[in-house]
Formats: structure tokens, sequence, C-alpha cells
């Protein structure tokens, strides 16, 4: 219950006009729990609409998607794609294809961009896609097939100065490239219409690295205000897509230990410390499963299920595999071993449960929203790449990314103090993400 009725109507309003969507709902409520300071002292952003404004997508886009399997047989998928606000910046936010997807996930994926692409402080607005279509053990052909019959309708919603999605969850360089191709083919010109693309045709150096870069960038600057670092520490990362292999990278790089993985089957512990090049072969070469690991390194432990990785004793936790992997039981076994940091590099990894147990704990805890932006950063500047027809080198785009996440830290931070709640890094990533796209959108008036 929120102390507003104001904001308890809403919430009650969310709900019913989006029925059997907990994950936006979760999403929804946690930014205006954030928000009640911020309400009570400028009630203009209620009687101007902002708030009622801010939950309720601009345009949503639900299509058919038919291809053809190799056996010659039709298949048909939904695809998706939420606009949901335009007012500091083209829509702008990924594709996931995972059977798991359906609009209320979409819908949840696009509201949290909002403010995380706010946080990066560049001209961004927040929009998510995809389907339900799954990427695992289809052909080259197939993917192909189910790209183009995808990118043939959603080519009429999108554009260089309108829409940029990007890729997720099962949308990898192999996908954006089908799904450029196409859009190039339909409508006849070569924009920066999609990010993550191809070196060789417009995409961005450091952008595979960015999140997993961006969210140790901002882990570390959280730890260094409290006193600690990386240096020494023994790292659990879940996951095993790019997020979690370059924050693994990373995170080593700065002097800590990675000592465990996982993908959707299971998790590997290597107590000497996870062999991240024979990972990169596994994932990023010979698309295998994790459990493979084991093979070459007979001393690590494979696990099937993923719950349990969160049962090894870390400092620092890095939660980079899929929403609502940390549950409050989970939560409490990484509070039990004297883990000392979490921090999200999945789209809300962490149940409302688990952070209340982080927080009532008193660890360190940095929101999705704010310490994965760094991959949505980097798009940004891909697209501002693209739009000059040049490319910065890997190192001037690193520590444009550094420097941004730097200040997406101190700005939570400093938002979170203003408003009364030192060290809330939910509450100060809510808060500085609103505030701008809240001010733009009072300034444009009933959009």
């Amino acid at each position: 219950m929120f102390k507003s009725s104001y904001l308890n109507d809403l919430m009650e309003k969310v709900i019913k006009r989006n029925p059997a969507e907990p994950e936006f709902h979760q999403a929804v409520r946690e930014v205006l729990e954030s928000l009640e300071p911020v309400i009570e002292a400028n009630p203009e952003y209620v009687k101007t609409g902002v708030i009622e404004s801010i939950v309720e997508p601009e345009r949503q886009i639900i299509f058919r998607v038919p291809w053809i399997d190799d056996k010659g047989e039709v298949q048909v998928n939904r695809g998706f794609r939420i606009q949901f606000n335009s007012a500091i910046g083209p829509y702008k936010g990924g594709l996931r294809f995972h059977p798991s997807v359906y609009s209320g996930i979409i819908k949840f994926l696009g509201f949290e961009q909002i403010f995380k692409n706010s946080l990066t402080g560049l001209p961004i607005g927040g929009g998510k896609g995809g389907s339900d279509f799954d990427p695992k053990g289809k052909s080259d052909n197939e993917v192909m097939r189910f790209c183009q019959s995808f990118m043939t309708e959603l080519a009429k919603h999108i554009g260089p100065d309108c829409d940029v999605p990007a890729g997720d969850i099962g949308v990898g360089a192999r996908e954006i490239g089908y799904l450029f191709g196409q859009y190039k083919r339909l409508r006849n010109e070569y924009s920066g219409v999609l990010t993550g693309k191809g070196l060789q045709y417009g995409g961005s150096l450091a952008r595979k690295q960015a999140t997993g870069y961006g969210l140790c960038y901002f882990t570390d600057e959280m730890l260094k205000d409290a006193g600690k670092s990386f240096k020494d520490a023994t790292v659990v990362i879940s996951g095993s897509g790019n997020v979690a292999i370059y924050a693994c990278e990373k995170a080593t790089t700065l002097g800590a230990k990675v000592v465990a993985m996982s993908d959707s089957n299971g998790y590997i512990y290597d107590k000497n410390g996870i062999d991240l090049d024979y990972v990169k072969q596994l994932k990023e070469v010979e698309r295998k499963r994790i459990k493979e690991y084991v093979v070459k390194h007979p001393d690590a432990e494979y696990h099937e299920g993923c719950s349990g990785i969160w049962g090894i004793k870390c400092d620092i936790a890095l939660p980079c595999a899929t929403q609502n992997e940390i549950n409050e039981e989970s939560a409490k076994k990484l509070i039990a071993n004297g883990t000392y940091a979490v921090a999200e590099g999945a789209n809300m990894p962490s149940t409302p449960e688990a952070i209340a147990a982080f927080q009532g704990a008193g660890l360190l805890f940095g929101p999705a929203k704010a310490s994965n932006a760094g991959g949505v950063a980097t798009s940004a500047l891909e697209m501002s790449q693209n739009s000059m027809r040049y490319s910065w080198t890997f190192e001037e785009v690193d520590a444009k990314l550094k420097g941004i996440m730097t200040n997406i830290y101190k700005n939570t931070r400093d938002a979170a103090e203003k408003y009364g709640m030192k060290g809330n890094f939910v509450a100060g990533a809510n808060i500085a993400g609103f505030l701008k796209v809240a001010d733009a959108m009072k300034a444009q008036g009933l959009v």
C-alpha cells in the first residue's frame, strides 16, 4: 500500500488495465514507491497528468509472424513492439526472442527502459520488443526466415529517428544481421535503424562488451564509496551470455576471482576461477551448454538447476541471467554467506522480497536500470557514429562508457540522498531517471 491515495488508485488502474501481467505490475509498483516523496514535494507532476501518462505506453504493436521451417511446414509466432515513451528521444530498447515472451514481459521491459535510458544522459526514449520464437535448436536458415518475416511487419513502425531496436535474450549478432538486411531491402535505405550490428556494417566497437563492462564500472564506483573494491573479491555471476561473459572479463581485470557461471539448465562452480576463454568457446563459437565446461575442467562442478548458484559463498554477486532469478530464499543465502554487494546485470533479476532482504541487511545493491545501462548507452553511441558515418576506437567507446556509468552511479546516489533515502540506489535510480523524462513531458504538454 502507498501512503498516497492517488498512487493507490493509479496502481489499481494499472492492474485492471493490464490483467495477468505480474512483471509489469512489479516494475510499476517499484517505481511508484520510489516516487512518493517526489510527488509530495512536486504535486505538479500529478496535476499535469505526467504520472498517469508515464505508466501507459504511447503505442503497442502486436503482429503475426508466419515462417517456414526446414521441413517445409508453416510455423506462426507472435511479434511485439511496445513504444513506451519518446519524451527525450526516439524509442530505444532491445528485441527478445524467447518462448516466455508475451505482452506483459515486453511491457515491463519497455517501462524499465524509459528510466534506464534517461539515466544514461543520452537523448533516447524507452521501448522494447520481441517474439515467443525460440532460436535455440533452429538452423541458420530457419532463424533467417523467421527474422525476415518478423522485420517485414516491424519495418513499418521503426526508423533511425523514430524507434531503434537492438538485441536482447535470443537476439545476437546473427539475428541482428538478418533483421538489418531485411529492413534495408524493404526500405531501400542504409540507416542506423538497429544497434548491435556487425562491425562490417555499422556496428560499434565495445558494444558486445558494454553491458558487462558497464555493470562492473557501476559496481566499482559503488564499492569505492563504501571503501571496498573488486581486488581479491570472490564473485558469482549467473548467466553465460554477453552480459555475464564480459562482466566476468572486466571483474577479473579489476582483480576479482569469478568462481561460478550458469545457463538455463544449470551452473558450474570452479574454485580455481572460471576459465573464461573456454566459456567463450563453448557459448560464442560452439553454442553448447555450460555443462560441457567440466569436460575440460574435471575439478570443476556442474549442478543441474540454476537457483543453487546463489548458495555459493562469495563477496559480490552479479545476476546476469533473467528476471526474478533471485528470490527471498536465495537472497538470504547470499546474506548468510557474507556477500556484501549485489549488482544486477539482467533486467529485474531480483524479486521485491529479495531486494528488501538485501537492503534490510545493509548490502550494497545496484538496481538493473542503473547498473546494466551500459548496453543501451553504447547502443546510443553506435547511433551517434552511424549518424556521423564515423567510427570511434574501442578505447574511445570504452572511455565514454565508463564516464556514463560513473555519472549514473553519482546521479543515482545523489537523488536518493536528496529525497531522504541515502544508500537506497533503487529509489535513487527511479527518481533520477524519472525527473528528466517527467520534466520533458511537462514541457511538451499532453503528448
